[in-house]
């Protein structure tokens, strides 16, 4: 049987889904790979069709710059299989790249790293507006002084995480996984340079070899309990020094995270 094999980068919001990875359970609970592959499987008039994802994003996190591979049976343009796909889609999805790859091309296996972003902004109400795609940091004093202060040490906290360190206290237990030592290259706490709809927005923007189950949620977690002094920058050091029974922070809301970009 002839094979057609491509790469397509995938955009999407998800808030709806159930993440990226398909559960096999026929939709009943939505996932992004369940609807790129429903979709391609009627391009295809409902022959054997595959999708490989880099990024195996949780429940309601988004991605700009999801990596993926299709393997369908027949022979079709990318600009077409782009735009048929688009047309099937639900709006939330989208594929704003497609290009013809080789069989051999393994988008979990052939990145070198991924950049996440984190959204979220500072005050005592959230936005309504942005409530699905920027979390809320609220502080116990809710005026600029101690937004600035707490920015300010976020900021400072930023160079804690950059190396090569073992995260099991920031990461939820996966037996899977052989290693939990992951490095991250780049963690920057920056300013989105918007007020959308009055609001302004920040956002954690983290480059690494590779994240654990929740890893970038416990660790922007742990930087909002130091902004409202539940914790304090000794114990994020020590946390990333000794295994300890418990976590010093809960994992923040998925729905600030956004996949940016993966690197190959």
């Amino acid at each position: 049987m002839m094979q057609q094999h491509f790469r397509v980068l995938v955009s999407y919001k998800g808030s709806n889904y159930y993440g990226w990875q398909d559960l096999g359970d026929g939709g009943k609970k939505p996932t992004i790979q369940f609807e790129i592959l429903q979709s391609l499987r009627k391009i295809c008039n409902y022959e054997e069709c595959l999708v490989s994802g880099a990024s195996r994003t949780d429940a309601g996190v988004h991605a700009l710059g999801q990596v993926a591979k299709l393997t369908l049976p027949i022979e079709i343009a990318p600009k077409r299989l782009q735009l048929g796909l688009n047309s099937l889609l639900p709006s939330e999805i989208r594929i704003s790249a497609c290009e013809i790859c080789g069989p051999d091309f393994n988008p979990a296996k052939k990145n070198s790293s991924k950049t996440y972003r984190y959204y979220f902004s500072i005050g005592e109400i959230s936005s309504p507006i942005l409530s699905d795609i920027v979390s809320q940091l609220s502080l116990t004093k809710n005026d600029s002084a101690c937004a600035k202060l707490a920015l300010e040490k976020m900021r400072k906290a930023c160079r804690l995480f950059v190396g090569e360190y073992d995260f099991y206290n920031f990461s939820t237990n996966d037996k899977k996984v052989k290693s939990t030592v992951r490095k991250i290259s780049r963690l920057e706490l920056l300013n989105a340079n918007s007020m959308y709809f009055g609001r302004e927005v920040y956002y954690f923007e983290i480059n690494g070899d590779g994240f654990l189950k929740h890893m970038i949620r416990y660790i922007v977690g742990s930087m909002f309990d130091l902004a409202k002094d539940v914790i304090d920058f000794e114990e994020i050091k020590n946390a990333l020094q000794v295994r300890l029974p418990h976590k010093i922070s809960a994992k923040v809301k998925s729905k600030g995270l956004h996949l940016i970009k993966i690197n190959y």
